[in-house]
């Protein structure tokens, strides 16, 4: 019974975690890369004018990578380790909990990447219909 259910588990998770990331790239873009950069400059961030486009592009990139279920463990990667970044740049020093600009948030979002993306990707993952294809056979 798991097993039968376990994809259609995975499809709301790898959607809202992707819906999270896209929506946190496009804000970037859309509210200001100058700004970004600055900001990731104030937090100590490394190289912050090629940081914070990265960073925007990655989430966006990868946010509807998780959605569509493509690349899952590179963009699962990528983006936990864009969420370590924020942990060890911008959140961690404010201690656990968001309230307090803690990094629990990021966290979540960091193992929620890691899982999602090693996972298969459940129903609908373009990568498990590919897979899937390749397996059985293309029909032309």
């Amino acid at each position: 019974m798991i097993d039968k259910v376990r994809p259609y588990a995975l499809l709301p998770a790898r959607i809202g975690i992707g819906a999270i990331f896209l929506f946190h790239g496009i804000q970037k873009f859309t509210s200001g890369l100058s700004g970004v950069t600055k900001s990731f400059a104030s937090y100590g961030v490394p190289l912050p004018g090629l940081t914070a486009p990265g960073v925007a592009a990655l989430e966006v990139v990868g946010g509807v990578a998780l959605i569509l279920g493509v690349a899952f463990p590179v963009f699962g990667t990528l983006l936990a380790l864009d969420m370590i970044g924020a942990i060890a740049f911008v959140h961690g020093a404010n201690g656990f909990t968001v309230e307090e600009g803690g990094f629990e948030f990021v966290l979540a979002l960091a193992a929620g990447s890691l899982a999602v993306g090693f996972s298969g990707g459940g129903a609908f993952a373009v990568d498990g219909m590919l897979s899937h294809r390749r397996r059985h056979g293309a029909v032309a």
